[in-house]
């Protein structure tokens, strides 16, 4: 007889499916639990400066003269534009056909020196920045011709009837001074710069290169009635050059003209980077103060008793500072109690009496405090409030006091080290709106 299987009846449990279904509630779970908690963002204080440096666009003047051609002709160049030139030092010539060229004898060290610039040449040759071919070309120009005997030039020699820059622009700018500028100058839309390095056939009298004299130069600005009050208290300035991120430091002086306030920047070198620019854009670090960096975004006002500093006294089992705080009884009796308390701030109130900011937590309105051998008492009840931060090291906020240094559109620099502050690297509530004061955070 076939023996028949017998069928348990009752419910058939599936642990995977149990596994699964526990995760899946734990998941729904967290979801819930994170989407009704609270998100604080938290940021850790650094010590550093604030970049709260203004921007200008500035006019470059300098000591320097037009050259002019002194025979008609085509030019041949042996100087590269915005570099020094010597006296006597033979800058361009002036020959009757474009193909002009010179034949000099080559000495050893001419050889040498070719040598050594072409492999400068070779070794930082980018081949998109094809104008330096031209540099290059100018500079072995310059090596051979200005150890020659200017007569061995043919055509007209071109010399540098003094130490200076060399440059192959001209803009009319070239005789104007500081105390001569006025706003129509830096209407840039109308500003022409006309190139002097040509191919073509000049003509005598015209102007052939500049040169500028003098390592002095000047950077003029106008400036707000804002930016001349900021400026007027000094005297030296450090200007950073946005074109490549130089410094140099300058004598500041202000000045009025036809109802504008403008500043000149005296500088004394640097003025060979910039020789071809006739407008640039710089940055005034005025700004050197140093402290601890918040955004401005964590700062909080918290509101304080004060207390005059008289009725300060100690006690406990390790005189704490605090105050002696009455409490009557029935009838007419009356005891005391000391209450410690945290000092936050010393100062002056509105009527010249010297307080302390305390904790409101402290004391309740209406309490009364004894002054040390006196009779004299005090009514809790004045506020006053202070600025700071809510620092959460130990995982709840904590009120810290901060005492401004300096601050622009999005952070801050406090002092470091006053009491009941803040240090380098604590870490406090990035936006002091979201929290409360012991608020414990997760």
């Amino acid at each position: 007889m076939a023996k028949k299987n017998k069928r348990k009846h009752g419910i058939n449990f599936n642990i995977g499916t149990v596994i699964f279904g526990a995760l899946f509630l734990y998941l729904i779970i967290t979801i819930f639990i994170y989407a009704t908690s609270k998100h604080i963002s938290s940021y850790m204080v650094t010590s550093g400066t604030l970049s709260n440096n203004e921007s200008y666009s500035v006019l470059a003047l300098r000591s320097e003269e037009l050259v002019d051609a002194s025979a008609s002709g085509y030019v041949s160049y042996y100087t590269q534009d915005s570099a020094r030139a010597s006296r006597n030092d033979i800058v361009c010539s002036i020959g009757s056909s474009p193909d002009s060229s010179s034949t000099v004898k080559l000495a050893d060290s001419d050889i040498s020196k070719i040598r050594q610039l072409a492999s400068e040449f070779t070794g930082a040759y980018n081949e998109d920045n094809f104008g330096t071919v031209y540099d290059f070309q100018y500079s072995l120009n310059s090596t051979v011709i200005n150890d020659s005997d200017p007569s061995s030039v043919n055509g007209t020699a071109c010399q540098a009837d003094n130490d200076g820059v060399i440059t192959y622009t001209t803009d009319g700018y070239e005789t104007l001074t500081p105390q001569d500028v006025t706003l129509d100058d830096f209407n840039i839309k109308s500003y022409e710069s006309t190139q002097l390095r040509t191919s073509d056939k000049v003509s005598k009298g015209d102007p052939i290169f500049r040169i500028a004299t003098d390592d002095t130069w000047y950077l003029v600005f106008p400036l707000t009635d804002r930016q001349y009050a900021a400026l007027s208290t000094k005297s030296t300035v450090r200007v950073k050059f946005s074109k490549d991120g130089n410094s140099e430091n300058g004598d500041l002086t202000l000045f009025d003209r036809d109802g504008t306030h403008f500043a000149k920047i005296t500088l004394y070198s640097g003025m060979v980077r910039y020789a071809d620019d006739r407008f640039l854009n710089i940055e005034l670090v005025t700004n050197t103060d140093t402290g601890l960096k918040i955004p401005l975004s964590s700062i909080v006002t918290k509101e304080f008793y004060t207390i005059p500093v008289d009725y300060l006294t100690t006690g406990g089992d390790d005189d704490s500072d605090g105050f002696m705080k009455q409490t009557k009884g029935s009838g007419d009796s009356s005891s005391t109690e000391f209450v410690e308390a945290d000092l936050y701030e010393s100062t002056t109130d509105d009527s010249g009496q010297k307080v302390y900011y305390v904790d409101e937590a402290d004391f309740q309105p209406g309490d009364l405090i004894l002054k040390p051998d006196s009779s004299d008492t005090y009514t809790i009840g004045a506020t006053a409030s202070l600025e700071g931060v809510y620092c959460i090291n130990r995982g709840y906020a904590q009120f810290r006091k901060i005492d401004i240094i300096d601050q622009n559109d999005e952070y801050c620099l406090v002092e470091e080290g006053t009491n009941y502050g803040i240090s380098q690297y604590d870490y406090i509530v990035r936006d002091g709106s979201t929290v409360n004061e012991a608020e414990i955070l997760r």
